[in-house]
């Protein structure tokens, strides 16, 4: 006991000198030649493993835009205002997957410890971006002066206009697509401002709600401990249910991920939310709900996955044996840059700290299993077939009615692949707007993460093509809605549904 109360005052000592010289490491100056090494170490990285590097931007255009950030590099930069040079021009790639993470501050065990015990400050909201103008979409909590419609004028005296148009070049999507930028700045901008300005206990916000302006600090408010062993009472007993599993309990949204729900008194018409694919449970949640489907009078299913940001290939593939009543195939094979690609992907970062002596084990038999994964044909180095690429069989339990999908310009990743499928298939009625995802496919799937080895600053890169079995369009956009229906700010604040109710009044007419 003795020897391990010493290892451990030796850990805790270790780590708060680590986090400590990082946060020092945050604030020293590069030097210019160094930072020039990041930018050509990050073009050469991208060039050897991103399998689509120039498919939205040619390769004279990109090697244009890294000559010239190194042009503008002559002097000391910290890590974080190197970040602000050279994220812009990674977005300009046009790949939603891939962009540049800045360096966070490190925080102890101990600050992570309080940081639990607290609630948010700007996390409690969801918000609206328009334009460069942003807007208070949801007040759960229901805290004064925030009023849901409110527009946020100023935050920290700062005009919110100015931080919407400072953040924006680090914000991209898949390819020409404009529908993505707006949510995933109302997303990310508190995100980019708690990088630039730090966690803070209070901030002065300004807002404009019916014409009259009100002015008052927003404060991170405390959590009894009462009050977080009953929610970690609660969110243990949702997670660890049944139901929990399978309709994938989120403690972070306090909601389902999945759901199954008929709307009309009849059953005629069943309403299927998936706000993610996590792969959690999926197989069983989708074997119970198309079970009860079978069995129902229901001749219309609506699937919406708008705000659905992706996820798990497995899980779209499965879904999609439940939606149609012919064999097919759902993506094709998947293309990398070389045979070694795949072994530069983050297998130690996928395991937690107690199983990577495990993974150190398991590691050579990972290596062979990577290495003869890949297959050289005449147009390039692709996956070795599974069951992703091959035909693959309906399930018996397949619905056999008119399907809708909701989507908007928050569909993206592997809902934009199924979308994208559904559509070219003529299995759905999309309804919507366009998504943020690309039609012809992404660049995801298992990651390559570099740290760029003077600012630190680190790069995840996609090595997987990731393309569903469709005839492409190449119009290096989103997935098109058949009937397009964009939202109102009025009818957003006021909860108005007018995608799902154009699905509802169709549904009707078609009855």
């Amino acid at each position: 006991m003795k020897n391990f109360l010493l290892f451990a005052g030796f850990f805790l000592l270790t780590s708060c000198i680590s986090v400590k010289k990082f946060n020092e490491g945050l604030k020293k100056p590069v030097s210019a030649e160094k930072l020039k090494a990041d930018v050509d170490f990050a073009q050469h990285q991208l060039e050897k493993l991103h399998p689509k590097l120039y498919w939205y931007i040619s390769k004279e255009d990109l090697d244009f835009k890294f000559d010239s950030l190194k042009t503008t590099i002559n002097k000391p930069l910290k890590p974080n205002e190197f970040y602000q040079k050279l994220a812009p021009v990674i977005a300009d790639i046009r790949e939603g997957h891939l962009r540049l993470y800045s360096a966070e501050k490190r925080l102890t065990k101990k600050e992570i410890r309080d940081l639990k015990k607290q609630k948010g400050l700007l996390s409690r909201y969801n918000f609206v971006v328009d334009g460069n103008r942003v807007f208070v979409k949801d007040n759960p909590d229901k805290l004064p002066n925030m009023k849901v419609g409110s527009e946020i004028i100023s935050i920290k005296d700062i005009p919110v206009k100015n931080l919407i148009e400072k953040y924006k070049p680090f914000v991209n999507s898949d390819g020409f697509n404009t529908t993505f930028q707006k949510y995933s700045m109302a997303r990310r901008w508190p995100t980019f401002f708690t990088e630039e300005f730090g966690i803070l206990d209070s901030v002065k916000v300004e807002t404009l709600f019916e014409n009259q302006k009100n002015t008052f600090y927003l404060r991170r408010e405390k959590i009894s401990e009462k009050e977080l062993k009953s929610k970690e009472k609660q969110e243990k007993k949702l997670t660890k249910s049944d139901s929990g599993k399978t309709k994938d309990y989120n403690i972070i949204t306090k909601s389902f991920n999945r759901d199954l729900q008929f709307p009309q008194k009849d059953s005629s018409v069943a309403y299927m939310k998936i706000k993610t694919f996590s792969g959690t449970y999926s197989r069983k949640f989708y074997r119970q709900s198309f079970a009860v489907l079978k069995k129902s009078p229901a001749k219309y299913l609506i699937i919406d996955i708008r705000d659905n940001l992706g996820g798990s290939l497995a899980e779209i593939n499965n879904l999609y044996s439940y939606l149609v009543s012919e064999n097919f195939q759902f993506i094709n094979d998947i293309e990398v840059t070389s045979r070694a690609s795949m072994l530069q992907a983050d297998y130690f970062r996928e395991f937690p700290t107690l199983l990577k002596p495990f993974a150190v084990l398991v590691y050579p038999f990972y290596f062979v299993g990577s290495a003869l994964s890949v297959k050289k044909e005449s147009d390039g180095f692709f996956l070795r077939n599974n069951s992703f690429f091959s035909i693959r069989k309906p399930k018996k339990d397949h619905f056999t009615g008119k399907i809708y999908v909701l989507i908007n310009g928050s569909s993206f990743s592997a809902s934009s692949i199924i979308a994208s499928k559904l559509k070219n298939d003529q299995r759905a009625f999309l309804v919507g707007e366009e998504t943020g995802g690309a039609n012809d496919g992404t660049v995801a799937g298992r990651y390559s993460t570099k740290k760029l080895p003077n600012s630190k600053l680190k790069l995840p890169i996609g090595l997987m093509l990731i393309q569903p079995n469709i005839d492409f369009t190449f119009t290096k956009k989103g997935v098109l809605p058949d009937e397009k229906i964009s939202p109102t700010l009025d009818q957003i604040f006021k909860k108005n549904d007018v995608q799902l109710q154009w699905i509802f009044d169709d549904i009707k007419k078609d009855k």
